[in-house]
């Protein structure tokens, strides 16, 4: 690697050669603060906080895209610099709303944070014009105020480049510009996949989730109602970080004693129905592969890729799988196998979901998600929500004991955990896979199939099972899913099984995951962090094949019979619907 020798702050380094001056502060320990900048994503220089001096420019330059070069000068703490960022965040602040004490993200804003940092504390330039807009709550799952939006551009890079969708973008031109979608149109009527991908990286409080806690403490408080609770994998390698706990931190136990003080009824894991996930998919492959079925067949977890490809590639339906999501099943199981078990109305039970996912506030709503003629899951909330939660109700997280989940829908396997990270379907439905053709379970390392394993958006295998070449592809980020179906549909690839995640790097990205601020998002794999607590989870659980686990046997033995039944056709499986590009 070429370097280049350059000084910063009077002080020498040498850095890579084709770096900025934002990435050669980074390798020098000295923070230069961005509002707009997201590495390999929004590289635009827009929000001008990142000025430095060089020596010999003659004016302030850009650090987030200015390159360095051999014996180049940069001063990052200049009073120049100072004033000119102390400028910047004056005119930021000219026309923002500043109702920060009731703002979902004080605390927790880029911009807050800055303006703390650099003293802004009057109010120069706010006695002039501010537009006035009207909050966008036509979707399902978010909120748009404009009134708190910067204009940094993060959201609409972030749904174009990386999502490959671009249903949102700027508006109008100089003081009226906003970011909304094509015509004033909300953003319910347009083809959002409800990713939430756009709230993870927005700065303020310009974008976020649509909270539904207190439909939960109601009904906690509703001695009529039965409220039972499951929460997804990746959920367990993301909340500690809303108690301050660093990236990766696993605190399944700790979630499962919040969820059970918090009032629950019942606390189940939605690690369960993933199992149950596999057992049924599994089936469907091998049943596809033996008796000419469509191929190759998709998964059909992730339910921001499932509306994706309503919209974007209606041809491609009959390759999904049929299973509902693992949220979905265990709603339905909650409604149909427990409730009767237990004898209970379904109509009495309250069905909510903590998942890593924004787009499972629009999957409760879809058709045919009803196994008992009632919604099988009526609240879905995400990882923030639940902090929230737990926050409002002053339980001490941190100081929590372990406890367990619920029996019977509480216990489950290494293969269902990793579930959360990219190529964990994948994975896990091979480990079964292997077992329904050989009658062998793979034992040693030879469990842990690592051609799918890491973040890389797309990856490919040709995996040889009892003599049989099974050709997978695994892509998260809906851009490379687009990729994925390209090749699919050119004949340039031939699978049988893809995995598709609409979120990069999987559930443990998902948009419903704490936000963590560019400056650590542009320097930390965070994906590859909180997926390591949930191969770390798989290696210490006692079980590690979802076919072996034993409540999942007993459910088919007086429940379903076996995999891909009748019965399990009308309670674990479901149906798509063709949508339109330019709404839904």
């Amino acid at each position: 690697m070429s370097t280049v020798n350059i000084k910063i702050n009077g002080n020498d380094y040498t850095v890579p050669a084709g770096s900025t001056i934002l990435e050669a502060a980074r390798i020098a320990n000295i923070d230069i603060p961005t509002l707009c900048y997201l590495k390999d994503v929004n590289e635009i220089g827009a929000c001008r906080m990142c000025v430095v001096e060089v020596k010999g420019a003659r004016t302030l330059v850009t650090a987030c895209v200015y390159p360095v070069n051999e014996g180049m000068e940069v001063f990052t703490n200049t009073p120049k610099v100072i004033a000119s960022r102390r400028k910047n965040l004056q005119l930021l602040l000219s026309n923002h709303d500043r109702k920060c004490l009731s703002c979902v993200r004080s605390g927790n804003c880029e911009l807050q944070q800055l303006c703390r940092e650099y003293n802004i504390e009057d109010e120069a330039f706010y006695d002039g014009e501010r537009p006035v807009y009207p909050l966008d709550d036509s979707a399902v799952h978010m909120i748009r105020d404009n009134n708190k939006c910067i204009l940094c551009r993060r959201c609409s890079a972030m749904c174009e480049k990386v999502q490959g969708i671009g249903v949102i973008g700027p508006n109008e031109r100089g003081f009226a510009t906003n970011i909304g979608s094509a015509f004033g149109m909300g953003l319910g009527s347009t083809s959002c996949v409800s990713c939430g991908q756009c709230i993870n990286v927005c700065p303020t409080g310009a974008l976020y989730e649509k909270d539904h806690t207190q439909q939960i403490f109601d009904a906690i408080a509703d001695p009529e109602k039965i409220v039972i609770v499951q929460s997804a994998p990746s959920v367990r390698a993301g909340l500690g970080e809303e108690f301050g706990l660093p990236i990766g931190t696993g605190v399944e136990g700790k979630m499962a004693a919040a969820m059970r003080r918090l009032g629950f009824d019942k606390v189940f894991d939605t690690n369960f129905s993933a199992d149950l996930t596999i057992m049924e998919e599994a089936n469907e492959l091998l049943d596809r592969v033996n008796n000419g079925g469509v191929l190759p067949l998709i998964t059909s977890c992730s339910p921001g890729w499932i509306k994706y490809c309503e919209h974007y590639h209606p041809d491609m339906l009959d390759n999904l799988s049929s299973c509902k999501s693992p949220q979905q099943m265990m709603g339905a199981l909650i409604k149909t196998y427990y409730a009767e078990k237990n004898n209970i109305d379904p109509k009495k039970i309250v069905s909510v979901s903590i998942m890593p996912c924004t787009a499972k506030k629009f999957e409760i709503g879809r058709p045919d998600q009803s196994a008992a003629g009632v919604p099988d899951v009526d609240i879905a909330i995400t990882t923030r929500e639940l902090a929230r939660m737990i926050k409002k109700q002053g339980i001490d997280f941190l100081n929590l004991p372990d406890e367990k989940f619920d029996d019977p829908l509480g216990r489950s396997t290494g293969a269902a955990v990793i579930f959360g990270a990219t190529g964990g379907v994948m994975e896990a439905a091979l480990r079964t896979a292997y077992f329904a053709l050989t009658n062998t379970e793979l034992e040693g390392d030879a469990i842990n199939f690592k051609q799918v394993r890491g973040t890389d958006g797309i990856k490919e295998a040709t995996i040889n099972v009892n003599g049989m070449d099974i050709n997978i592809a695994v892509a998260s980020g809906l851009k490379n899913a687009n990729e994925i179906l390209r090749r699919v549909k050119s004949g340039e690839a031939n699978y049988h099984f893809i995995e598709i995640m609409c979120c990069p790097g999987g559930c443990v990205n998902g948009g419903g995951q704490p936000q963590q601020p560019a400056s650590v998002r542009n320097f930390v794999d965070i994906k590859t962090l909180r997926a390591k607590a949930l191969y770390d989870y798989d290696e210490a659980y006692e079980l590690r094949r979802s076919h072996n686990n034993p409540d999942v046997q007993k459910l088919y033995d007086e429940y379903f019979e076996k995999p891909n039944s009748h019965k399990a056709h009308e309670i674990l499986h479901t149906s798509y619907v063709k949508r339109t590009v330019n709404g839904n």
